[in-house]
């Protein structure tokens, strides 16, 4: 098989690493080349021994767009200009692998993702966490009945972030819900569709920064469902991260924290396809970070090699966008 050449457009995104890394360990990629707008942070990690270190650098992204053998980028730079730096990829005729959120300029991102869909171009957004066994089985027994009506959703997604690293998202409306919502959001919605109502207390109590959301939570209402999404910046490591559905023939909680998240705990009104009644622990792969990543990549060359439809239609991606931005207060609700 002919490897798929893919490069990089970025580098400062949380995740830019670790997509690199996976990029690098698939058999079935070539890893041409990374193209880092800021010459500084270029300039440090080409002289780093990390993830970066001993590959081609392009000096401009033109190397990188015009380069017809190359079919695919990841685009792993700032919140503030991988929106631009994704629609770049899109008018170049490339697929992209497009590290979360997909910014703040909503009609930009609807104009990007029509853009897609015209050229038949795959945009597959970075949340790992669909690829992770115990998601897949809480959701997939949630949408098939298993819990019966689900009424209730909640999400636990805090972090720390230190002052310097909350300045830099403080630009976003929303603050921490806005970098890292999406992940939850794009759960929910995979599961609830679109909520009928958003409703958002984004605080800052922490004061290292000022005027930065570090303690969130957005409630979305759905007919017959709720969804609660708690984040916060300054929780103490290792964080309790969790998520939970509730219906009103069961319930699923992946073990906290849900990374690695190698438990969860059901509960079951009656006895059903091999689970008895009441509570018990199921156990499930509980997969990496770095795994995830490989999961993720693997999806998205399948699907732009025609291999499978995508796990994620681009519709699903615009509502996880649009619903985030409504948390944020970006769109009005």
């Amino acid at each position: 098989m002919t490897k798929i050449r893919m490069a990089q457009y970025g580098t400062q995104h949380g995740h830019a690493a670790g997509k690199l890394l996976a990029m690098n360990a698939n058999q079935n990629v070539e890893v041409t080349g990374i193209f880092e707008p800021n010459v500084e942070r270029r300039n440090q990690l080409q002289n780093s021994d990390g993830a970066f270190a001993n590959l081609h650098w392009y000096e401009s992204k033109h190397e990188m767009l015009d380069d017809p053998r190359i079919l695919a980028i990841a685009s792993e730079g700032w919140n503030a200009e991988s929106l631009d730096q994704t629609e770049e990829i899109v008018n170049a005729g490339k697929h992209v692998w497009y590290d979360k959120p997909a910014g703040e300029n909503w009609e930009q991102w609807q104009t990007i993702v029509s853009a897609a869909e015209s050229q038949g171009i795959q945009i597959q957004m970075g949340y790992m966490l669909r690829y992770h066994s115990a998601f897949k089985r809480i959701v997939d027994w949630a949408k098939s009945g298993f819990l019966g009506q689900v009424f209730s959703v909640r999400a636990h997604m805090s972090t720390y972030l230190s002052p310097e690293a909350q300045f830099v998202i403080k630009q976003h409306m929303g603050g921490i819900f806005y970098d890292l919502g999406g992940h939850m959001l794009d759960q929910v919605v995979w599961l609830l569709g679109r909520p009928d109502r958003v409703t958002s207390f984004l605080r800052s109590d922490s004061d290292l920064v000022t005027g930065f959301s570090d303690n969130t939570l957005a409630v979305f209402e759905f007919p017959g469902a709720m969804a609660f999404i708690d984040i916060a910046a300054m929780e103490t490591r290792p964080m309790a991260r969790r998520f939970e559905i509730y219906g009103d023939q069961g319930s699923a909680i992946i073990a906290e924290p849900f990374e690695p998240g190698e438990r969860i705990r059901l509960c079951l009104q009656e006895a059903k396809e091999g689970y008895t009644v009441g509570e018990q622990l199921v156990t499930t792969t509980g997969e990496s970070r770095d795994q995830l990543y490989r999961l993720e990549l693997e999806a998205f060359l399948a699907t732009i090699m025609g291999k499978q439809e995508p796990d994620r239609p681009l519709s699903h991606e615009l509502l996880v966008q649009e619903t985030l931005l409504r948390a944020t207060g970006v769109i009005s609700d």
